[in-house]
């Protein structure tokens, strides 16, 4: 066995492990790249916050004055944190409330605002002249 001749010899080496590795690389840099090009590397780290709310309802409640309304009272429970600009009350499709403030020209009447970040435990106890159609909250 001559042992110069095995290292001199580069009959063994084979083209297709190259070609296969080359092959292999491509389609991993251009899976990375695409991926990102897509946009899909950004919507994997962003999550949709999770907040709970409460909402409690009245015909007719007497406040402390005596007057009677309907009385809405949406209480934030926990979960994220959310902006008060981010917010929109609608009551029967009419903006009770939204980031500039109570709309009472709707007949909404503000008893305690929002304002900042809401985190658990602030309310919105607002009361109404308008005649409420539906008590159903659609989330």
């Amino acid at each position: 066995m001559n042992i110069k001749a095995l290292f001199e010899d580069d009959g063994a080496v084979s083209p297709v492990i190259g070609v296969i590795l080359m092959v292999a690389i491509t389609v991993i840099l251009a899976a990375v790249i695409g991926t990102f090009v897509l946009g899909l590397g950004d919507r994997v780290s962003q999550a949709s916050p999770n907040s709970q709310f409460t909402f409690e309802y009245a015909d007719n409640a007497s406040d402390q004055a005596g007057a009677t309304a309907d009385y809405v009272n949406i209480t934030h429970d926990g979960g994220d944190g959310v902006e008060s600009s981010q917010l929109k009350i609608s009551v029967d499709g009419v903006t009770a409330w939204d980031e500039s403030g109570i709309k009472s020209s709707n007949g909404f009447a503000e008893q305690s605002g929002w304002s900042g970040k809401l985190t658990a435990g602030p309310r919105f106890p607002s009361t109404t002249t308008r005649t409420l159609k539906s008590r159903t909250v659609k989330q």
